[in-house]
């Protein structure tokens, strides 16, 4: 392809996402307008603007390829054969139900074999995931599915805690209710001492 070719489609994509964005933009001052608010007065001006800009951050997760955040991470590790738990890693997420947010800690372990992975990819593969519309059940699992895809551990082991807008703000408004939800593959699943292990790290220091 020619450079020419090259500078024409890279064109044709910054008009087009300027479209998209111009269209949310026009979206939100519909949505004021719909909860009988007046989208041009000072308060509301630049309003469009910033939602535009959150949901692009929010949604952030679809543009990155978790396995590719795990790849060039990897080590080789004979010796250590031992669990390996980050703990308290903060999300924060959309709920695809009601786009709201819910928010909390995700735990993950993993039992090695024979490699290791960075500890700051264990947090990213979280937030990549947390950075899409998502339900909490969902987002255990992809978490704990692609730990144990890429790094092909022996087993690998994920609670997600979290608070959920969506029953704090309406509905039933719920307002200390909390939410858990666990992933347990390999031998977290096969083996009772090893996810007992993996529950007695976590309640250490609480």
């Amino acid at each position: 392809m020619s450079r020419t070719n090259l500078n024409g489609e890279r064109t044709s994509q910054v008009n087009g996402a300027a479209r998209e964005r111009t269209k949310v933009e026009e979206a939100v001052r519909t949505i004021l307008r719909y909860m009988g608010e007046d989208p041009d007065r000072e308060g509301l001006k630049r309003t469009p603007e910033r939602v535009a800009s959150a949901f692009e951050y929010f949604s952030s997760g679809y543009r990155q390829d978790p396995k590719r955040a795990i790849n060039g991470a990897l080590f080789s590790e004979e010796e250590y054969q031992e669990m390996i738990l980050c703990k308290d890693l903060d999300f924060y997420a959309l709920c695809e139900h009601h786009l709201l947010p819910f928010m909390g800690k995700a735990h993950v372990a993993y039992l090695p074999n024979r490699k290791i992975v960075g500890l700051s990819k264990l947090a990213r593969m979280v937030d990549i995931y947390a950075r899409r519309l998502q339900v909490q059940e969902r987002m255990t699992t992809q978490i704990a599915q692609t730990i144990m895809d890429e790094i092909d551990p022996l087993g690998v082991a994920v609670v997600l805690e979290a608070e959920h807008m969506c029953m704090r703000m309406r509905g039933i408004e719920k307002q200390n209710s909390f939410v858990t939800t666990s992933a347990m593959l390999g031998v977290f699943r096969t083996n009772i001492e090893t996810r007992q292990e993996f529950i007695n790290l976590l309640r250490r220091s609480r």
